[in-house]
């Protein structure tokens, strides 16, 4: 009732002084789901005062299972107005039938007040982001078609470069108890053309990354097809036998503005560079650092033919297959023994370098409040 967006009029009526408290960890108590703060606060209400006691931040002494104090934590009221959730403006649907998805390449089995049914003009994804505090972010993905329930908008070129922003801001923090109720919020400061294409490239490699292409997807009766535009590469550079149907994200990448540099930093830059083939000068060394190793997996994709089996599960019926259906794969033929292995820690260890860099920047740009 402190911050979460439902209490918003509640407080707005609610005249009370805050006198004190303490917050302890859910898993304190049996029966309950769930992993988050349960506080015990003082108040000393007064609703027929004149004055109205305005609350506006709180901080409450943090308790662990043996109720011993380990610190202290803010709670902050701020208005609906200033959430995440409400920085971008939503795209209409049109007319144009979608498939639902209940993950990447599988259709709803849901047959009551099923959602996504309909594109939008221009939308090239759709983005699942219900809720607006951290217990909501393992929900957090990116789909090629329209999901089966509420709570998420339409991906376009124009809020491409938010919804970068939304995705990676939701899903770079590691959700705890303590920060299991925090709220997340519109940036209070500006927002660099290099942290844009981090937060983009952090979200093209990131395991909800659910955009696909795939043919005969059933549905309603009806035979699907779905398209990705969010691949990365040219056939040329990752060695598909077929030509992919959309060259969006390419195009997209090579048109980001390049990163501003004093000279000495440039040189470093261009050195460091060297080996990664081809480097967008629009995005950082550690954005760039993990596309040249995600390119090399996308290259062990292509360099073999998954089994029966495998193609089948993830619908590997098209050559421009997306992030989930390239790391599934090669996940499932290193399990399998008959291929030869594929190393994914150079990719894993450019993408920590990259969440440790972007990290600490979700609380520096106002995003999250300590």
């Amino acid at each position: 009732y402190v911050n979460a967006p439902n209490f918003e009029k509640f407080r707005d009526d609610w005249n009370a002084k805050y006198l004190g408290g303490f917050v302890v960890d859910s898993k304190s108590f049996d029966g309950l789901k769930g992993n988050f703060p349960i506080g015990f606060l003082i108040w000393d209400t007064n609703q027929n005062a004149k004055k109205k006691q305005q609350i506006t931040e709180i901080t409450t002494d943090v308790l662990n299972k043996n109720a011993q104090p380990i610190g202290e934590k803010q709670f902050y009221n701020l208005p609906n107005e200033n959430l995440l959730s409400n920085w971008i403006k939503r795209t209409r649907a049109n007319d144009v039938d979608a498939i639902p998805l209940k993950n990447a390449v599988s259709p709803t089995t849901s047959t009551k007040d099923v959602r996504g049914t309909k594109w939008a003009d221009g939308a090239i994804a759709s983005m699942i982001c219900p809720g607006n505090d951290l217990q909501h972010t393992s929900l957090t993905a990116l789909l090629s078609s329209g999901y089966c329930s509420a709570g998420g908008f339409f991906v376009t070129e124009e809020n491409l470069w938010q919804a970068a922003i939304v995705f990676t801001v939701r899903r770079v923090i590691k959700p705890t108890w303590l920060n299991d109720r925090d709220q997340f919020l519109q940036p209070t400061q500006p927002l660099s053309n290099e942290f844009k294409s981090d937060c983009l490239l952090w979200m093209l490699f990131n395991g909800s990354n659910l955009t696909a292409s795939a043919n005969h997807l059933e549905w309603n009766n009806k035979q699907w097809s779905i398209v990705n535009h969010f691949i990365p590469f040219t056939e040329e550079e990752v060695g598909s036998p077929e030509r992919f149907e959309s060259d969006f994200m390419v195009r997209y990448l090579e048109q980001l503005p390049p990163l501003s540099y004093s000279p000495p930093v440039l040189q470093t830059k261009l050195q460091a560079w060297e080996g990664l083939g081809v480097v967008y000068q629009g995005l950082s060394l550690e954005a760039n650092q993990v596309l040249h190793q995600g390119k090399l997996l996308w290259q062990a994709y292509f360099a073999n033919t998954d089994v029966h089996t495998v193609r089948e599960e993830l619908k590997l019926n098209r050559s421009d297959v997306g992030w989930y259906q390239i790391r599934k794969a090669l996940q499932a033929r290193n399990a399998s023994g008959d291929y030869a292995p594929v190393n994914f820690k150079p990719f894993e260890e450019a993408y920590k370098a990259l969440t440790e860099k972007l990290q600490p920047m979700v609380y520096e740009l106002g995003f999250l409040r300590v």
